[in-house]
């Protein structure tokens, strides 16, 4: 008995000084990141999604099979500390009873249930690294660059974690101190295999398997705080902190662009490792490495080197091999020179391969924010070094000196007006009082061709409503999303800060916008610099028309319909519904589904400032989406957003098929519908 305590406890206090000393020095570098004041409010709202999330385990039963398995081992982990409990107790007294359960058949069998549950999920996680293994699928395995063989001892543990309790358990069954009945089903069909090798060989073997339980569960909590397990420990706490209820739409902080107070040590951005926030460094220890971010990446899945895991992967590594002058005492000189995290760990077209889409951030089980970490090491690269693509170099002067990208200039924002038959208003001062929205048509909407048609018709649709709106003509200017998602934080603040002292001061309050990306931006963003306005989307006011009967569809339009979901207006925003109940009010409409919708969509390869990048690796992302789009069979690819508008219809023109496929914004369809009498 003495040696079974000693072994036991020798063995746990070992595995937990080790642990402990490496889980003290990962929490120490954590911390040693930049403030996040804002993660620590709003308690009950981060207290909800612990229980949504990491007990409910909300975000993984969507994929139903893995989901399972993974819920069943969380939980199997859960329910089994019990055993943990009465492996310990076993070592003093073998008919250890934990106090208020006792020995009450129906624990002996939830405890049993899940031994086998967990061992059922461990042959399903088998199963599914074999099928995607990298070996075999290579980039198209999201195991792709993982830690596969730290997966693989970590099933190898889990595992020997439930065997050796049952063989201990099993064992204690035929020696007459097994404290439950039948109900511990699996137990006892172990027992009854190891009987025939009588009580004295089965005593040795309980005392041989508890002990063995204990050092494989404290072997695993060694292992766990050494490798990418660590999520097990940090993943509760990163869904914890986590933006709520997304980490989308705005992008997670708006930095203190004051360049007259710049001195030698301002940095903008983040080029160094220790530039993160604490929040983000949680991020690089949380991740699993499970690939899903990887698998629904449109960079990645068109040939081009930005995986979002990798990028995650790549600043963990350096966090820890930075961890010694990161956590270095006041007073104390660092260990080593800081390493710049661009070209060093990140290389260049990894960066700005980046459409700031969001699938990775959507599909993250543990809530990682891998964009912001993306648009940040953008801002060192722009702000600090000025390096950048050169082609975004004509862009960002644009929108300086023109106030558009294209540098087209504000006098021809109210051109697409010129072919209405009504007058548009242009505000002066203020907003008249008979003026209900202000329409915010943006650079794409009022200066490209092709937009100008969904702007055009959005706008013809208001007027037959009775809707009353007027637009900023030459005082409307690039809202600077543009310049944002690339990296230059401080032209989009000088365009917000523009923006917003213009709104204001004309009074604006409500306000329609038809690109994704300056309703995002108004509405997510601008409030930050002291802009805050009820801000709604064309496809939602659509919706809204059609639903109280100011807009009735007609039978103007017939034929299929396949609707491509904008990234900053479906992910980012959550507007899914709105645009698809506009086209299934079409009575001629037949509305068909891509495979890629809704949360999971594929973006046009326009977001994070790509419009104006040449893309020259790998195949072009609006080839890939169109091409989906064009499997359905639809005659019609509809959107709800100029720059998606744009990409997809370049697409269709590549591929030959613009006699047989048109893209039209949701206005322009809507618009065909009510233009053509029924035919006889």
């Amino acid at each position: 008995m003495l040696v079974r305590i000693v072994i036991g406890l020798g063995t746990t206090a070992l595995a937990f000084a080790i642990a402990g000393r490496r889980l003290w020095k990962i929490s120490r570098l954590i911390r040693s990141g930049q403030p996040a004041p804002e993660r620590l409010r709003g308690l009950r709202m981060r207290a909800e999604a612990e229980v949504v999330e990491v007990v409910g385990q909300k975000k993984l039963l969507r994929w139903t099979v893995p989901g399972l398995a993974h819920a069943f081992t969380f939980w199997g982990f859960t329910v089994l500390f019990f055993t943990i409990i009465e492996a310990y107790g076993d070592l003093f007294k073998k008919t250890f009873a934990i106090w208020g359960f006792g020995h009450n058949p129906v624990l002996g069998f939830i405890e049993d249930f899940f031994v086998v549950a967990v061992l059922v999920a461990l042959s399903v996680f088998a199963v599914i690294r074999l099928r995607q293994a990298p070996a075999r699928r290579e980039r198209d395995s999201r195991f792709y660059g993982s830690h596969t063989g730290a997966a693989w001892l970590t099933l190898g543990l889990i595992a020997l974690v439930m065997i050796t309790l049952l063989l201990y358990r099993g064992a204690q069954s035929n020696t007459g101190d097994f404290p439950y009945t039948w109900w511990a089903f699996a137990s006892h069909v172990v027992g009854k295999a190891l009987h025939p090798l009588g009580s004295g060989v089965n005593s040795v073997l309980e005392t041989v398997f508890v002990i063995l339980n204990i050092c494989v569960i404290v072997g695993f909590l060694v292992f766990v705080s050494y490798s990418k397990h660590l999520h097990i420990f940090v993943a509760p706490l990163n869904v914890a902190a986590s933006r709520r209820p997304r980490a989308l739409g705005a992008l997670d902080k708006t930095p203190d662009m004051d360049m007259e107070n710049v001195t030698e040590d301002t940095v903008f951005g983040v080029g160094q490792i220790e530039h993160f926030t604490w929040k983000q460094m949680l991020d690089f220890a949380t991740c699993t490495e499970c690939g899903r971010c990887q698998s629904v990446c449109p960079a990645w899945a068109t040939g081009k080197p930005l995986s979002p895991k990798l990028v995650i992967m790549g600043l963990r590594d350096n966090m820890f091999s930075q961890a010694s002058r990161l956590l270095a005492k006041n007073g104390d000189s660092p260990e080593g020179e800081p390493e710049t995290l661009v070209p060093n760990t990140i290389d260049p077209d990894v960066l700005w391969s980046c459409v700031t889409c969001g699938a990775c951030v959507e599909e993250c089980p543990v809530d990682i924010e891998h964009v912001d970490a993306i648009v940040d090491m953008r801002r060192y690269e722009v702000l600090m070094e000025s390096r950048f693509p050169s082609e975004a170099g004509l862009m960002l002067r644009n929108i300086e000196n023109q106030g558009d990208p294209w540098g087209l200039g504000q006098a021809k924002r109210t051109d697409w007006t010129q072919t209405l038959d009504f007058e548009v208003p242009v505000v002066g001062d203020t907003i008249p009082d008979d003026i209900e929205y202000l329409y915010w048509v943006g650079c794409a909407g009022a200066l490209d061709e092709r937009a100008r048609k969904g702007v055009q018709a959005t706008a013809r649709l208001l007027y037959r409503a009775g809707v009353t709106f007027a637009i900023l003509g030459p005082k409307e200017s690039c809202t600077g999303d543009p310049a944002r998602r690339l990296g230059n934080e401080y032209l989009y603040q000088e365009q917000g800060k523009a923006n917003v002292e213009v709104l204001n001061g004309i009074g604006a309050k409500k306000v329609i916008a038809t690109c994704p990306h300056c309703f995002n931006t108004l509405k997510n963003e601008y409030p930050s610099l002291g802009g805050n306005f009820e801000v709604i989307h064309h496809s939602q006011l659509l919706e809204h028309l059609v639903a109280s009967g100011k807009l009735v569809p007609g039978p103007g339009y017939e034929g299929t319909v396949t609707y491509h979901d904008p990234c900053y207006l479906g992910r980012h925003n959550r507007v899914f519904d709105e645009p698809r109940s506009v086209i299934d009010a079409i009575p001629g409409v037949r509305q068909v589904e891509m495979k890629r919708c809704r949360e999971k969509s594929f973006c046009c390869g326009a977001g994070g400032a790509r419009m104006w990048l040449e893309e020259t690796i790998g195949t072009r992302i609006n080839m890939e989406r169109t091409n989906e789009a064009l499997t359905t069979g639809a005659d019609v690819v509809s959107t709800a957003c100029p720059y998606c508008m744009i990409m997809l219809d370049d697409a269709v023109r590549a591929n030959n098929k613009e006699e047989e496929v048109r893209v039209l914004d949701l206005s322009q369809l809507v618009e065909e519908s009510l233009s053509t009498p029924a035919s006889p």
